[in-house]
């Protein structure tokens, strides 16, 4: 039964998935991502706990209806009742500020 929840969890999302975002990076800016990049606090990417990287997402914060896209890069977030963490370039241009409720599409 586990390993039908968790399949059923990566089908989800990988269509479409809505919850709460938050960003991350001033302490991050330079190091290493889970896919072993360099974190760049001012590129248009993400963190997310299953989508391959180099996903592209497009990321619509719904109190005021701004999407974005950006690509995944790195792991997280780690915080409970997250489903992303979007670099602070990324909140910034849908106007996350601290946590947001969102709607991802995988495309």
């Amino acid at each position: 039964m586990c390993v039908t929840t968790t399949h059923a969890h990566a089908r989800t999302a990988s269509r479409a998935q809505a919850g709460m975002a938050s960003w991350y990076g001033p302490g991050f800016h330079g190091k290493r991502t889970a896919s072993g990049e360099r974190f760049n606090t001012h590129a248009l990417t993400a963190a997310h706990r299953t989508l391959p990287f180099g996903a592209r997402v497009r990321v619509t914060n719904k109190s005021n209806g701004r999407s974005i896209v950006v690509r995944i890069n790195d792991r997280g977030p780690f915080t409970g009742g997250r489903v992303i963490d979007l670099s602070n370039a990324s909140a910034r241009a849908i106007g996350v500020s601290g946590v947001a409720k969102v709607a991802l599409a995988r495309l």
